[in-house]
């Protein structure tokens, strides 16, 4: 059955929203995030048309539940419980959990939104048309965009568009961070990466599929991250044992043998443009003296904030003003993040930060291994790709704070709706119903009721 107009229009603005996202400065600026916001909501209202004229469909997959548990016990983190007691000229001070009330429940209009855009998302990829159209959208964008990428680096390697300077961070592409950038660009060349691995591909279109991994590549290196470059070796990795096969033993020295390859060619571009890379930023690492900057003095305070905060958090959001009081230099410097997502979310959230974001986690492998294993050709180097990206998010996301980011958060849930798809819908075609999966989506259709047709009589 062919999608209706506000059905398309709902992709569209999905996409766009990771485009705008990513173009501008990758959605860390609040006017910026609460454009994002209000995409979000004409996304919702857009579907709320659809459902009107073809019936509310939505997706059951539990994947989904973690992120709104979340944004809600952020809530329960701002409810009042009682009084400070008066010191300093103080009183009538309420007592939440959070540290910062206000910034916990930005956070939790932040988790909202993400799990409303993926919710919807999920509904959008209802078959192989649309997962082929992601795929593409994928690979072009990513194209382009390390292609400008590159283009800046050696135009205007300190000034975003010309434009703007970061002060804080060394910016590469529209991203103020070099890393954050190195995060978006492994999980965009991861579809095309999968796709290549798992045989998905025509032969027509194996050339430009290689030329979009290589600029891609090429980016990646260029833009100086160690964090970057470790997820993208990772999914490499990933992909070769997804490959592996004891019956095809020959295939799998190929693919071996192509990865060696293709990482020469990308380390023989980024060469060839010349300027810092992260292979020379690791070869030329002193060690951090600096305490304010050390990512491993940063995680021993933010162990120092989970061990007094347990188990219930300082509130998500509250990190820096947590990190001013258990900073051992007086707080003279600002940290804003962990560097480090997962002991970010334990400290910020505790215990049931940990059991939510390890229900998540849990839920991903057991679709990720049922995607790779059901499906084959197309679909398969889909599962592939996605699964390899989505692994070398989170490994990035041990050095760095990735997921914080709107525009890599709205990409890596892309990702996963993806494999939430093929793990539920294994022998989708081109012409697929989009309630097709009885597993995964389920359609809400209003009752109209009939008016019984009056009996004509004749005299």
């Amino acid at each position: 059955m062919p999608h209706k107009i506000y059905n398309r229009l709902a992709l569209v603005l999905a996409l766009g929203l990771i485009v705008w996202s990513t173009l501008a400065y990758g959605a860390v600026h609040q006017p910026i995030i609460a454009s994002i916001y209000l995409g979000i909501v004409c996304l919702v209202i857009v579907w709320i048309f659809d459902g009107l004229r073809a019936g509310f469909r939505y997706v059951r997959d539990p994947i989904q539940l973690p992120i709104y548990f979340l944004a809600f016990y952020a809530l329960i983190q701002t409810i009042e419980f009682g009084k400070l007691s008066d010191g300093f000229g103080f009183s009538e001070i309420a007592r939440t959990i959070s540290l910062d009330p206000f910034s916990t429940k930005v956070a939790a209009l932040h988790l909202l939104a993400l799990g409303l855009y993926f919710s919807i998302l999920l509904v959008l990829f209802d078959g192989e048309k649309r997962l082929r159209t992601f795929a593409l959208f994928t690979g072009i964008f990513g194209f382009a965009y390390a292609f400008f990428a590159i283009l800046q680096s050696v135009l205007s390697p300190t000034k975003i568009y010309g434009i703007y300077e970061s002060v804080f961070a060394e910016p590469f592409g529209s991203f103020v961070s070099r890393n954050n950038f190195a995060a978006w660009i492994s999980l965009a060349v991861a579809i095309p990466l999968g796709l290549l691995f798992a045989g998905g591909l025509k032969r027509e279109k194996l050339l430009l599929y290689v030329t979009a991994i290589g600029l891609m590549g090429v980016s990646l290196l260029l833009s100086g991250s160690r964090g970057g470059l470790v997820a993208f070796a990772v999914e490499i990795l990933v992909l070769i044992l997804i490959a592996y096969s004891p019956k095809d033993r020959r295939s799998l020295k190929v693919k071996i043998a192509f990865a060696i390859l293709l990482a020469a060619v990308i380390g023989a571009g980024a060469f060839f443009v010349g300027g810092e890379t992260s292979l020379t930023r690791i070869a030329n690492e002193r060690g951090v003296t600096d305490t304010t900057t050390s990512r491993s003095y940063i995680w021993g305070v933010t162990l120092r904030i989970i061990a007094d905060s347990f188990p219930f958090g300082i509130g998500l959001g509250a990190f820096p003003q947590a990190y001013a009081r258990f900073d051992a230099n007086s707080g003279t410097a600002r940290v804003e993040q962990a560097h480090n997502d997962f002991l970010e979310l334990i400290a910020n959230a505790g215990l049931p930060g940990l059991i939510f974001g390890l229900w998540f986690l849990a839920r991903f492998l057991k679709l990720s291994r049922s995607a790779i294993d059901r499906t084959e050709g197309f679909q398969r180097g889909l599962a592939a790709g996605a699964t390899a990206g989505i692994v070398g998010c989170l490994v990035h996301s041990f050095f760095d704070f990735a997921l914080h980011t709107t525009a890599i958060a709205l990409l890596f849930l892309a990702l996963v709706a993806v494999v939430v798809t093929l793990a539920n819908l294994p022998q989708m075609g081109d012409d697929a119903h989009p309630a097709s999966g009885k597993a995964l989506t389920r359609t809400f259709r209003r009752k109209r009721r009939i008016n019984p047709v009056p009996a004509v009589h004749r005299s």
